[in-house]
């Protein structure tokens, strides 16, 4: 049995840097071939929202091409977040009732219904609880990252930036036979964490003697580094514990900060490989034998494994965004 059809919903809209608002809007009309989905979580991305809130997005690029919810361009007012999951609640006419009442999980800004046509949602499957689920953008970012690096057995890799796509990307790390698992991060909350699920060393990134820190552990360089941590400093602290014809990973958007980076001098011989990794599509050396929905399947298993204590911190009723 439906649910009564509300007539509105409330949205969260970025409104100018630094300012969000709630509004109430009605709700559009549920046509042929279409669901509505009442949302149950949202995560916020530390990340990528927070250059969204500070007004630091580069402006006329698209949100995301690849989702047709974040299509519009970079600019105030703006909704946005892309990780919500949601329950069926109502079926437009045509829909197969296969689709009542699962809860699925949607790329989508952070509102309280919106209505879909199944084919951009996908079912969560049994056994994982709702908040493992919300994690589904942030475990595909950290699968995407280790594919893109391609850690071999006994190497050195080092991590900055221990947010969640940190942290989860340290957690599929640590499965992996390395030699030396080094973090950083500037909240020693996330320090901590880090440790516990797998990181041998987790340091502070911006002491004047890190460097030479790192290299007391791994004194030829790291063999993969991350840049993970969404500060363009950080690059070139991740260029410079890299040892020869080492490889880093650049996971960060920066989003309108510029980096700047000194290629004059260790750079310049150092045969440093860097790459520029970004979920929305898969590395052409993959294509072959991955695709997207192969990597959601291994996505999905692996968020099966998380212990979502760990990662969730805050929880906040919609109506309270600004506090977040």
């Amino acid at each position: 049995m439906q649910e009564k059809i509300p007539s509105y919903r409330h949205s969260l809209y970025y409104t100018a840097p630094r300012q969000v608002e709630v509004r109430q809007e009605d709700l559009p009309e549920l046509g042929s071939g279409k669901v509505l989905v009442k949302a149950l979580l949202s995560a916020i991305s530390p990340g990528t929202e927070m250059l969204v809130y500070r007004g630091e997005f580069p402006q006329d690029v698209p949100v995301d091409e690849t989702i047709d919810a974040l299509a519009s361009q970079f600019s105030y007012p703006l909704k946005y977040g892309y990780s919500l999951v949601g329950e069926v609640i109502a079926l437009g006419q045509g829909v197969d009732p296969i689709w009542m009442h699962p809860r699925v999980f949607a790329f989508h800004p952070h509102e309280s219904h919106f209505v879909s046509e199944p084919a951009v949602l996908m079912p969560v499957p049994d056994g994982l609880s709702s908040e493992q689920a919300v994690l589904l953008p942030n475990m595909e970012t950290a699968v995407s990252l280790v594919m893109d690096g391609a850690p071999r057995i006994g190497e050195n890799v080092v991590v900055f930036g221990q947010g969640i796509v940190g942290l989860l990307t340290t957690r599929l790390l640590s499965q992996f036979p390395l030699s030396n698992l080094i973090t950083l991060d500037q909240h020693a909350l996330r320090r901590r964490t880090s440790l516990r699920i797998g990181a041998n060393t987790s340091l502070e990134p911006d002491a004047s003697n890190r460097r030479s820190q790192i290299l007391e552990l791994v004194p030829a360089g790291a063999d993969l580094t991350y840049e993970l941590s969404g500060s363009p400093a950080a690059l070139n602290q991740a260029i410079q514990v890299t040892g020869y014809a080492g490889r880093v990973v650049i996971g960060s958007w920066y989003g309108a900060k510029r980096a700047s980076l000194d290629l004059g001098g260790y750079f310049h011989r150092s045969r440093i490989r860097l790459t520029s990794s970004q979920v929305s599509s898969l590395a052409p050396g993959l294509s072959g034998r991955w695709s997207k929905e192969r990597r959601f399947e291994l996505v999905w298993q692996f968020l099966g494994t998380i212990e979502t204590t760990r990662f969730v911190t805050h929880r906040i009723p919609l109506q309270q965004a600004a506090r977040a």
